[in-house]
């Protein structure tokens, strides 16, 4: 098989697995009861919550350049 026809393969398969997790996703969306959406939509709200919330961490590099910067003065 050249490359460009294992592309093309890989392609399609893809597409295919696309197509049946597009199909389990709308399968379990109409599934769903109203307790699991409101179960689903706190657990999202909750994860946006803990990212506002907590510290950003950085990894000191913009206080390294500033001490950096004192020195050189």
């Amino acid at each position: 098989m050249t490359q460009p026809e294992h592309r093309h393969a890989w392609m399609r398969q893809w597409h295919h697995a696309a197509v049946a997790l597009a199909e389990v996703r709308r399968r379990e969306l109409a599934q769903m009861n109203d307790a699991d959406a409101l179960a689903a939509a706190e657990r999202i709200l909750n994860l946006w919550s803990i990212a506002t919330t907590q510290p950003a961490r950085v990894s000191g590099l913009v206080e390294q350049q500033r001490l950096f910067q004192r020195i050189r003065q």
